[in-house]
């Protein structure tokens, strides 16, 4: 049980930025994104999965893991973006 509330909670925290994705990849507009959140949380999340590695968490790893794919793709719009101004 307290395993799979770990994977609901990953994968529900995960999905929140999926939105913010979809609308960048839209819009093709990320002005309003602070560069240095989408870096901040990069690093917060790549010590958590540290953390989930050490102390031998799946849902912890692969949360956090699928949120650094989503944040590196928005970094990636970003820089992207900014270029294209």
């Amino acid at each position: 049980m307290i395993k799979e509330l770990g994977l609901l909670a990953g994968f529900l925290t995960t999905l929140s930025f999926l939105p913010q994705v979809v609308k960048s990849l839209k819009t093709k507009h990320m002005d309003d994104f602070n560069i240095w959140f989408l870096i901040l949380m990069i690093v917060g999340l790549s010590l958590w999965t540290v953390y989930g590695f050490m102390i031998k968490q799946l849902p912890i790893i692969i949360a956090n893991l699928a949120t650094i794919s989503l944040n590196l793709m928005l970094l990636g719009l970003k820089i992207k973006y900014q270029k294209q101004k």
